[in-house]
């Protein structure tokens, strides 16, 4: 009896134990995580994000067989010029106010990021400082748009009424179009001739950033969903990026006869831009819909659209950011309109326009800003700023 009291006594504790876990966890299903929590969960995403910036973007711009170790410093400067200054921006309380510093600093990488998709389209022809100038202009540009589509500067736009969790307007769209308008006032006649060379080495090493942007791009969407929303968000992206994968093969296969390296390391992304803004709110079929779609597009840009665009606007998009990040980011924004309930479907559309604006418009005035500090004599080469670089 006396065994039996104590094994009683060791199953009502047991019990009550698990129930207790169990109402915490239902609790922290429900309800928002303590704050010290969400913070470490966030900078876990932000490291993410970070590997995305130097690793992932870095690596992807070395495809240019000369080029390598501009491209690796450029994303260095880059990235330490971009979050620094959106830091400076945002603490001056003039374009909103980030709730603590992780989320912050999550907002700033995303800056950075479209600041990188702003380069790839005039990388190569640019010297070292103008790398640094362009981040110091874009940054505040960036910021501006940021603050009117989602924030509701100016009183434009409803703060929160348009969808776009995952940047695919705010960031991806608007990094290329600004990118394009940079390259239509800085593209030169030489560059137009000069071929941009690469190798089998040059292609693996971007296949290498472009892995490294696949894998993290879960974290990229989800930096800033609730808890609640994280495994969804996350389950559309990979499924998006499957399907941007898959369809980069067959259509490369399909165009070139052969498969090409240039668009597996680029198009099979398209999903990941396409899907941002959906990201939260899609059905997991609807994702790998709009990732084949994206992939399908960005591919047919990269091997048919292309040239006839370099022809058309006389510029040079050294990394193809129009394919990649500028229409798979526009068709994200619109991917959302049959999704989300309750979409206020003019601001949705009215936030694209004004991105498209803004970026188009500032990027053409930067074009004419940076040749202040002079031009590349080669362009694609490294020789000219670098110690023992191939000449």
């Amino acid at each position: 009896m006396y065994f039996t009291g104590i094994l009683k006594k060791i199953s009502i504790t047991l019990g009550l134990a698990m129930l207790s876990t169990i109402s915490f966890a239902q609790e922290l299903a429900s309800s928002e995580l303590p704050e010290s929590v969400m913070n470490d969960q966030r900078y876990n995403r932000a490291i993410h994000i970070m590997v995305m910036l130097l690793i992932g973007f870095g690596f992807l711009m070395v495809f240019v067989r000369k080029y390598g170790r501009s491209a690796l410093t450029a994303t260095f400067l880059l990235v330490s010029t971009a979050l620094p200054l959106y830091f400076l921006i945002r603490n001056t309380g003039l374009m909103g106010v980030a709730s603590n510093e992780i989320e912050k600093l999550i907002l700033a990488e995303f800056g950075a990021a479209s600041l990188l998709i702003a380069a790839g389209a005039v990388l190569g022809r640019l010297k070292m400082p103008q790398y640094i100038l362009l981040g110091l202009l874009f940054i505040p540009a960036y910021a501006f748009n940021e603050w009117i589509v989602l924030g509701g500067g100016l009183g434009i736009i409803d703060p929160g009424s348009v969808v776009d969790v995952g940047g695919s307007i705010v960031i991806h769209a608007f990094g290329a179009i600004f990118g394009l308008g940079v390259a239509l006032t800085m593209t030169t006649k030489q560059e137009m001739e000069t071929t941009i060379e690469s190798d089998a080495t040059s292609d693996r090493y971007s296949m290498l950033g472009s892995m490294a942007l696949w894998i993290f791009w879960p974290s990229f969407c989800a930096a800033l969903v609730t808890p609640a929303e994280m495994p969804h968000t996350v389950v559309n992206v990979i499924f998006a990026l499957c399907g941007s994968t898959l369809a980069t093969y067959i259509f490369s296969i399909s165009l070139r006869k052969k498969v090409s390296i240039a668009d597996i390391a680029n198009a099979a992304l398209a999903g990941g831009v396409a899907i941002g803004s959906s990201c939260v709110v899609s059905s997991h079929t609807m994702a790998a819909i709009i990732g084949i779609m994206a992939g399908s597009v960005s591919t047919l840009g990269f091997a048919v659209i292309q040239s006839h665009q370099q022809k058309w606007m006389k510029i040079i998009d050294t990394c193809g950011v129009t394919n990649l990040h500028g229409i798979p980011g526009l068709m994200g924004g619109l991917a959302v309109l049959p999704i989300a309930r309750g979409l206020n479907i003019g601001n949705q559309l009215l936030g694209m326009v004004i991105t498209i604006v803004l970026a188009l418009s500032c990027g053409f005035i930067v074009g004419k800003i940076l040749p202040i500090l002079g031009r590349k004599i080669e362009a694609y080469d490294d020789a000219e700023e670098f110690l023992d670089a191939e000449a």
